[in-house]
């Protein structure tokens, strides 16, 4: 046998033994579930890694952050995450929002473990890409201690914490009142039954809302407004030195597990109580030549009062 006998055979040989597997992999890879939690993932990831990012240069940089800078970072990573991810899953990158979606009956509650676990592990993995970037500077500031108080705490990089002027309570009606505000807002800037954003705005406008939350409500309780935002760094610092104050701290790190699907749902609720339900509904004229040759149907639309169907028929002319 030549030799090129025999590289002729070996090719056929590694497509038999590729083929299957290629096709195997394609179709895991055009799952739609599949699809969804890798959305969720790299979305949540590039938010988390300008977030946190701006976060570490506030802590450790000195005049190199900023207040304002920690909003700009979390609002516009929400919108470079919702172009990667919004055509896909949406770009929740927010398990309150994934929540508030499967209880108003716009996402099936099985989709929920498959946003919620993307959401969750590309947050961990955007913590431990700031500490990797980080770590020397998070060291030098800290003097090796990695503490959550004091003035060289380093664990508010990665999660939120209550300042000393806020209660647990307090802090927790903060969450709520200020997650119900985001998805309010949310709810305005995606309807298209009212005045939506212009076409193609839509992840530039949801960015500069963050920006807008945080500037204007954020300093009681950090803005969490986000399980997955908030719990997944938290847990990250857990294992890697700062250890169990970061659960025990003033007993914090469940409110923003808790509070933020809450005050989601409220807001949704409160936005189709007031706006939802009070839209002008105009009657659309369906034509229907099997059934009724020469006559029209008038069906109002759909509304978010109880549904009721009303058809008029028009005799003809």
């Amino acid at each position: 046998m030549t030799q090129s006998d025999r590289k002729r055979r070996s090719t056929r040989v590694s497509k038999v033994v590729s083929t299957p597997t290629a096709t195997k992999m394609q179709v895991i890879w055009q799952n739609e579930n599949v699809r969804e939690f890798l959305a969720e993932f790299i979305s949540t990831y590039v938010m988390m890694v300008f977030g946190l990012g701006a976060v570490a240069h506030m802590v450790l940089g000195g005049k190199m952050g900023s207040y304002l800078a920690v909003n700009l970072g979390f609002g516009f990573g929400v919108t470079i995450g919702v172009h990667m991810a919004g055509n896909i899953s949406g770009a929740h990158m927010n398990a309150a929002l994934t929540f508030t979606s499967c209880a108003l009956g716009r996402m099936s509650w099985k989709k929920f473990p498959v946003y919620v676990l993307g959401q969750f592990l590309g947050s961990f993995v955007a913590a431990a890409t700031i500490y990797g970037l980080f770590y020397n500077a998070i060291i030098d500031f800290s003097g090796g201690k990695l503490m959550t108080t004091g003035p060289t705490a380093t664990a508010n990089i990665f999660a939120t914490y209550l300042p000393d002027h806020m209660t647990l309570w307090r802090g927790f009606l903060d969450e709520v009142v200020v997650t119900g505000m985001l998805q309010l807002c949310l709810l305005a800037i995606a309807d298209k039954g009212n005045n939506p954003t212009l076409l193609g705005t839509q992840a530039i406008v949801t960015g500069i809302l963050v920006v807008i939350i945080g500037i204007s409500l954020g300093m009681n309780s950090g803005y969490a407004i986000n399980p997955s935002r908030d719990l997944p760094p938290r847990f990250f610092t857990f294992l890697a030195g700062w250890g169990s104050q970061v659960f025990r701290t003033k007993d914090w790190w469940w409110v923003p597990v808790v509070a933020p699907p809450l005050g989601a749902y409220c807001g949704a609720i409160i936005y189709l109580f007031f706006i939802g339900s009070n839209k002008r509904q105009e009657p659309q004229v369906l034509e229907n030549p099997l059934a009724f040759e020469d006559h029209k149907i008038s069906v109002l639309p759909k509304t978010t009062a109880p549904l009721r169907l009303f058809v008029t028929l028009h005799p003809p002319q």
